[in-house]
């Protein structure tokens, strides 16, 4: 993995309180109420101009059953970054501007020219500006779901490549997708490539678990698409409470030093999110 400046976190406070009202059914009022914060210190929040306190955090935590520890440090712009740490093969982010936000894909290649795509991009030219030089063939394209910004680019690399499939979440939308349900794994590019199916940002979601071929053992990597953000979830426009099942049960598999890369924001770590998610904490 190339060190890098990492980008700004996906989610910032208001968009986690946003996500967790949601997720318990509660109208901002009803938030407000239960934890005792005045309503306009809320809006404040939610707007991107927190100047909420400790105990006020600490009480909205309660009511919406976050991790007071991770969204303290979420919101006083403290949430933790990982070390670079050293992988069996190298995994190289490709980010691309998408509307007012950056969307990710990510090539992993164990040497040589050679590597496998997760996800496509917002477009094909903005995943061409992004793409290492060096990568010259692709041996397998992996999509976790198939939302515009994830997808873009998709077409036009099947095309180039000649590849006559993709592997994605089973849609009978893509004639050219090789559906993988949960624990089907596929070997490519010296890498083992294993799917979870995960709905509930979509109906239609994978995250994969990606490590070297023929060596066992726990993933180095998950491609986690957008089912877990450092600091995060996805919003869950599918199933909020099937989203957070699913966040819980792939976290669960992964050792605290799987890296976890995720189609927006920074990338992070199982050992971080399982303590500082205030989801997931």
């Amino acid at each position: 993995m190339n060190p890098m400046i990492l980008p700004a976190l996906e989610d910032e406070l208001g968009d986690v309180l946003e996500k967790a009202a949601r997720h318990t059914g509660l109208s901002y009022e009803k938030m407000a109420a239960a934890a005792g914060v005045e309503m306009g210190r809320i809006k404040d929040a939610l707007d991107y101009r927190s100047e909420l306190d400790q105990a006020e955090l600490g009480r909205l935590a309660h009511v919406l059953g976050l991790n007071e520890v991770g969204l303290t440090a979420l919101a006083q712009g403290r949430y933790p970054r990982p070390e670079p740490s050293a992988l069996p093969f190298s995994l190289y982010p490709l980010r691309m501007p998408y509307g007012v936000g950056v969307a990710n894909a990510y090539l992993a290649t164990t040497g040589g020219n050679q590597a496998v795509l997760f996800d496509a991009g917002a477009s094909h030219a903005e995943l061409h500006r992004a793409w290492p030089r060096h990568i010259e063939q692709l041996e397998a394209v992996f999509i976790t779901h198939y939302e515009a910004e994830h997808i873009g680019g998709l077409e036009v690399v099947l095309q180039e490549t000649g590849l006559t499939k993709f592997h994605g979440p089973p849609s009978g939308r893509w004639k050219q997708c090789a559906g993988l349900v949960e624990g089907v794994a596929v070997e490519a590019a010296g890498l083992r490539i294993t799917a979870f199916q995960t709905p509930g940002h979509a109906a239609e979601h994978n995250c994969y678990a990606v490590g070297l071929a023929g060596r066992m053992g726990p993933a180095d990597v998950l491609i986690s698409g957008d089912l877990i953000f450092a600091g995060s979830l996805g919003g869950g426009y599918f199933c909020c409470q099937r989203q957070m099942q699913h966040a819980r049960r792939v976290l669960g598999f992964l050792p605290d030093s799987a890296i976890i890369a995720p189609g927006h924001g920074p990338l992070t770590t199982a050992g971080i999110e399982r303590t500082f998610n205030p989801f997931l904490g």
